[in-house]
């Protein structure tokens, strides 16, 4: 009678978000005979387990470069990352727009002294977003954080028309800096959950963004309190990245 033993194989179980399980199994197997002779993930071998073909090539193909390979075909491409400069005069609402965009409580928020960093992941991409305090006295700073910047975002109180000279004069500034030359523009018309809020338009018009021939550009309403609008603005960030990968 032939003598059998029993033997436990180690099988790769893959998760909807592309991770890998490692589990195992067991089966009898004639005593003598190398369970290992052929590996599991070498090319033309295929397992119900390991969500068939793994990968293609010769068989001396190694099983971690298979698992690679499925885990790049379920996730997609490497999350691509991208640095998002967020200004604006002080209490124009920036940190409560950049906790809203990070999912964080806005019902508590100080006002920024030096600057806050958050990484928020939009449509694929994980967006490292520096958000610069707008003190007057901390403005002449706003240069030494320029450099490599994919997009701009500027945050503008629609309810205080008194510093909109002020705030559409730094803002016109900042885009005849070298470092900004032709980086798209997203200006957050904010807080227009107040009666007092001038539209979009208006604000748009007052800061001569028509004058803009060098960049995309886009105003967006919104309430950083509420949360609407800041999705739109969001998409719209979203467009121009992929645009500019095309």
């Amino acid at each position: 009678m032939e003598k059998q033993q029993l033997i436990l194989e180690p099988i790769i179980l893959f998760l909807p978000w592309g991770w890998g399980v490692c589990q195992s199994r067991s089966r009898w197997q004639a005593l003598g005979t190398s369970p290992w002779q052929v590996p599991r993930c070498a090319a033309g071998q295929s397992d119900s387990q390991t969500m068939g073909d793994v990968q293609k090539g010769s068989p001396s193909t190694l099983c971690p470069q298979g698992l690679l390979s499925v885990i790049q075909r379920l996730k997609g491409s490497v999350e691509q990352e991208l640095r998002i400069i967020l200004l604006g005069l002080d209490n124009a609402g920036k940190t409560t727009l950049l906790k809203r965009l990070a999912s964080e409580e806005v019902s508590t928020i100080t006002p920024t002294k030096g600057f806050n960093v958050k990484s928020v992941h939009s449509h694929g991409f994980k967006l490292n977003v520096w958000d610069i305090g707008g003190q007057r006295s901390i403005r002449s700073y706003w240069r030494k954080y320029l450099g490599s910047t994919d997009l701009l975002i500027y945050v503008i109180d629609s309810a205080d028309q008194k510093r909109f000279e002020e705030t559409g004069q730094e803002l016109a500034e900042l885009t005849e800096e070298e470092s900004l030359t032709g980086v798209p523009l997203l200006v957050f018309a904010n807080k227009q959950d107040l009666v007092t809020a001038a539209p979009a338009a208006e604000i748009a018009e007052g800061l001569r963004l028509h004058t803009y021939r060098d960049r995309e550009w886009q105003i967006q309403a919104c309430s950083a309190l509420s949360g609407e609008g800041v999705q739109d603005g969001m998409n719209w960030i979203s467009s121009q990245i992929m645009n500019r990968k095309k």
